[in-house]
């Protein structure tokens, strides 16, 4: 762990962006919380802490209904990684949102010696040993939730007791299915709930609050073969602009991972002039284009809506993206060959609602494929969001219920 903070630190020397935001966000973090803490005097705290983005969804439902129903008690959220801070650190439903300093057992006993939470949330991977065993012997209630186990990670090796003991600090564990379930009380872990995965919770909260885009709308016009690329990397945006080539009948609306104008230039090459950029497009005028360019965050979850079949980037790369924004919209899914760390990838493929493709000779055929069955594939999308929705009620049931017991917390 010291090698790899020392790594970050290296290459934020060098000038890597991230690893800079990080380093420095790091150090703020123990000065600004000490601050903060002055600030709101003998509140409650509830300590909530995500790797980034994707984390931060499956803890964002839990956030906002404790925020509603628990007014009195003050949320800090803490990320590790830049981006995720970068995009939430105004995030209003909380009180406080701050990178976590590097895992140290000094860094650890200060954090909570100031902090003095009444309840600890991590979600999904996080496991800080120098955090979760200062948490264990404060004897702070720390729980972990939307978790999802495999055989090969670290736990379940033959060296790996150090790890299988930190599990142990937590209270209680809420996985997301039960393969995760058994596999560790096979190895003595016993305090363990099948809730589920919050994220299907909050797409349908983002389904149901969905945005109306004009642009997007004028663009798709009475087209029934509209297909919506989103979060793509390079390698996918090449492949795409092949099939648009070479299906006029599709029109396609592409929202690529990142955003820079260097990158945006180079997509414009793919296309080769059969693209209109969403920045620069007005309702009445994107109708005889092929190709939209979002060139705008923050609008992908609303634009799924508009078109009847999806493909999430990331596949071909470190792994696929959020498919679970497009499936909520009922509509077939396609992505790369990097998706098993993802359980809801996995089950879309099991109910006949998404592709996974290795090269384009199968890409052009998986799109082929779920246009011409857009409606039984998204029917299976849509009934499979439905089925799993729910585990927000039984992890808020149970940190709900563990703050109101707590007989240091205001009464409620």
């Amino acid at each position: 762990m010291f090698i790899y903070f020392w790594i970050l630190r290296l290459l934020g020397a060098l000038g890597h962006a991230k690893a800079r935001k990080i380093v420095k966000g790091q150090r703020q973090a123990m000065a600004t919380l000490r601050e903060w803490r002055e600030q709101v005097g003998q509140a409650r705290i509830l300590w909530m802490h995500v790797a980034s983005v994707g984390e931060f969804e499956q803890a964002r439902p839990i956030i906002e209904r404790l925020r509603h129903d628990v007014p009195a008690c003050k949320i800090l959220l803490t990320f590790f990684s830049s981006s995720g801070y970068e995009m939430r650190k105004d995030y209003d439903k909380v009180d406080k949102v701050l990178y976590l300093p590097f895992a140290t057992m000094r860094n650890a006993k200060r954090w909570l010696r100031l902090l003095q939470p009444e309840l600890a949330v991590f979600v999904k991977y996080e496991f800080w040993p120098a955090y979760l065993k200062a948490l264990k012997k404060n004897g702070v209630p720390t729980y972990l939730i939307s978790a999802i186990f495999r055989p090969r990670q670290l736990f379940f090796m033959p060296w790996g007791g150090f790890y299988r003991r930190l599990l142990h600090c937590f209270q209680h564990i809420y996985v997301q299915d039960q393969a995760s379930a058994v596999l560790l009380q096979k190895f003595g872990v016993n305090h363990v709930t099948v809730a589920g995965d919050t994220r299907f919770d909050r797409v349908m909260e983002v389904c149901e609050a969905a945005k109306e885009l004009p642009v997007i709308q004028g663009f798709v016009g009475e087209q029934s073969n509209v297909l919506i690329a989103g979060s793509t990397w390079p390698e996918e945006e090449q492949m795409l602009a092949r099939y648009v080539a070479e299906r006029e009948n599709v029109r396609l609306i592409l929202v690529p991972h990142e955003l820079q104008p260097k990158h945006i230039q180079q997509i414009f090459q793919y296309f080769e002039g059969r693209y209109v950029c969403y920045s620069d497009a007005i309702p009445m005028s994107v109708s005889m284009a092929r190709v939209l360019l979002v060139d705008k965050m923050g609008l992908l979850s609303s634009i799924y809506r508009y078109g009847q079949v999806a493909y999430v980037g990331g596949g071909f790369g470190a792994g696929i993206h959020n498919t679970l924004e497009a499936a909520v919209y009922g509509m077939p899914v396609v992505f790369g060959p990097k998706w098993q760390k993802f359980r809801e990838a996995r089950g879309l493929q099991e109910v006949g609602a998404a592709i996974s493709v290795n090269n384009y000779r199968e890409l052009a055929a998986a799109l082929d494929v779920a246009f011409e069955n857009k409606e039984i594939m998204g029917q299976k999308a849509n009934d499979y969001v439905q089925r799993e929705c729910g585990a927000t009620d039984v992890i808020y049931n149970a940190l709900f219920s563990t703050l109101k017991n707590n007989s240091t917390v205001l009464d409620f």
